[in-house]
């Protein structure tokens, strides 16, 4: 008696501890998703913030370590690139500039540049590159190319202050338009983040598009008016030039900076409807393909 006592008495702890250990578990709701923002998951991004920072943090001292230059690599690349475009494109070739001095007008053109095409190049091979973090722990995988976009607005802004530097040396004064530039930049980091969520995910099942993205990268490089002035163009079909996002935001910029006479107008609203298209439908892929990403990495 005494014994079935003692037994029960037991049970009863147990049972009892069981039921504090359940109570104290997280708990975890499955639901169908229900309109776009459920689908791409906001909140679900914004709980793991404190990881984007660090992965942001992360990706900045791995792109420089080991490096003789380090974050120098920053202003040397697209200034050298401004260099051969003076010299054959403003030099040689004599393209119009839209009176501006060509090499400040190339180089106002190729510091968004960088930063789009940097952030394309880098994002696309993220998840590839990240393949032991994807398969040991769940969080949100845009995270990861979302912070490999984020990481070159340091590249940016040291580029941007060089640009400035160039300005001034050029005698030139920012106009009252450069309050727009913060616009022209998030418009950059959409196109930029809209194409990487597209490729970086297709990367997983196809790793030869790692070797599409370089020849992608420079038939776009042409494509944008970085050399030349989108003024060449004249109406619709420079409204229509547009559909390349890109060209509005080199063209804001140009615009924002430099006082230049061909302002962006309707251009900037097509550019941007179409980056947003691309960052929604890239971000719907991306979710989409999500789940099969541990496995096939």
């Amino acid at each position: 008696m005494q014994t079935d006592k003692s037994l029960q008495e037991v049970q009863s702890t147990n049972a009892s501890l069981t039921l504090n250990k359940a109570n104290t578990l997280p708990v975890i709701r499955i639901q169908p998703s229900h309109g776009l923002a459920s689908l791409l998951k906001f909140g679900e991004l914004w709980k793991y913030h404190e990881l984007l920072y660090f992965l942001i943090w992360r990706d900045i001292k791995v792109r420089y370590k080991q490096t003789v230059l380090g974050i120098a690599w920053a202003i040397i690349q697209p200034f050298l690139t401004m260099v051969v475009f003076s010299i054959f494109f403003g030099r040689l070739g004599n393209i119009p500039s839209d009176n501006i001095p060509y090499p400040i007008f190339s180089f106002a053109a190729l510091v968004p540049w960088t930063f789009f095409a940097n952030g394309l190049t880098q994002a696309s091979n993220s998840l590839v590159g990240s393949a032991n973090l994807i398969k040991k722990v769940y969080f949100p995988r845009l995270i990861i190319p979302i912070a490999t976009v984020l990481a070159g607005v340091i590249d940016f802004i040291l580029a941007f202050l060089m640009l400035i530097g160039m300005m001034f040396y050029f005698n030139i004064i920012p106009t009252i338009n450069v309050v727009w530039i913060p616009l022209f930049l998030l418009l950059a980091l959409v196109t930029s983040l809209g194409v990487s969520l597209w490729f970086s995910a297709m990367n997983v099942q196809f790793r030869d598009v790692r070797y599409v993205i370089p020849f992608l990268t420079q038939f776009w490089l042409f494509s944008t008016p970085i050399a030349y002035p989108s003024s060449l163009l004249s109406e619709p079909w420079r409204t229509l030039y547009g559909i390349n996002p890109m060209v509005g935001v080199v063209d804001g910029f140009r615009w924002a900076l430099l006082g230049t006479s061909t302002c962006p107008g309707t251009m900037v609203f097509v550019s941007a409807l179409v980056a947003i298209l691309l960052m929604i439908s890239g971000a719907l892929y991306f979710r989409r393909m999500e789940k099969t990403f541990a496995d096939v990495i």
